[in-house]
């Protein structure tokens, strides 16, 4: 019977292409076919997770959250408590520090009265401080400071706090004293002792904001006394 032009038929034990087929197979089931794609998609994983932190995407921390809640921040009040006797040596320490400060730049004005060199130095300095306290996202901070001042009974003294910490660091979380390393919002000195009301002390401004009422209670019993006292002396 003549054979048919079109689809050809395979004699029975011709070699067809099964075999490359399994063959495929078994390299796509390969140990070092697995670990090749897992190795990429870990390696792809943590690119995703550098690029959400040099882009900013990352969640920020809890306690510097939108939407901390009113219980949040009552806890965060008790927790930042302090010992009046450890408020004074806070104290003394801001007192020695301002002191070292002032004689530093008497020492720098009357050295660049004659030299050009100190004159550069001073001005320097001062330009270092100033942006040590800029801030152009200070408003969330204030924010939170006007709503845990309340819940602290010292609305009346909101303004008196508000013009404090604007002093002492413009509301930034960050700042920085060049010359004594005070630290954050209420420029605690040591830094470390904002430790004590959280261990996010050195991003979170609800968590300076809780220590700086702190220390203020012990030590100035609310914001109206330690603004009274830092007009008088220019620290507090």
């Amino acid at each position: 019977m003549p054979q048919s032009h079109g689809t050809r038929r395979r004699p029975p034990g011709a070699p067809g292409r099964t075999p490359r087929r399994r063959r495929f197979r078994r390299v796509l089931t390969s140990n070092i076919t697995i670990t090749a794609v897992a190795s990429c998609g870990l390696i792809t994983a943590l690119v995703m997770i550098d690029l959400d932190r040099f882009t900013g995407t990352a969640s920020p921390p809890r306690a510097a959250a939108d939407g901390l809640s009113t219980n949040d921040m009552v806890a965060m009040l008790t927790n930042a408590e302090i010992d009046p006797v450890a408020a004074d040596a806070i104290a003394a320490a801001k007192k020695r520090a301002y002191e070292e400060h002032r004689r530093e730049l008497r020492r720098l004005e009357e050295k660049a009265k004659r030299d050009a060199a100190a004159r550069a130095e001073l001005k320097a300095r001062r330009e270092r401080e100033r942006l040590a306290r800029s801030n152009p996202s200070a408003a969330q901070n204030k924010a939170y400071g006007k709503r845990m001042n309340a819940l602290r009974g010292w609305s009346r003294c909101w303004p008196s706090l508000l013009t404090l910490w604007e002093h002492e660091s413009n509301w930034n979380e960050r700042a920085e004293n060049p010359s004594s390393g005070a630290y954050g919002i209420p420029q605690a000195l040591p830094a470390s002792k904002l430790g004590s009301a959280g261990a996010d002390w050195r991003t979170s401004s609800p968590t300076q904001i809780a220590w700086g009422l702190g220390y203020i209670k012990a030590r100035y019993k609310d914001p109206c006394g330690a603004w009274s006292w830092w007009q008088a002396h220019n620290w507090y």
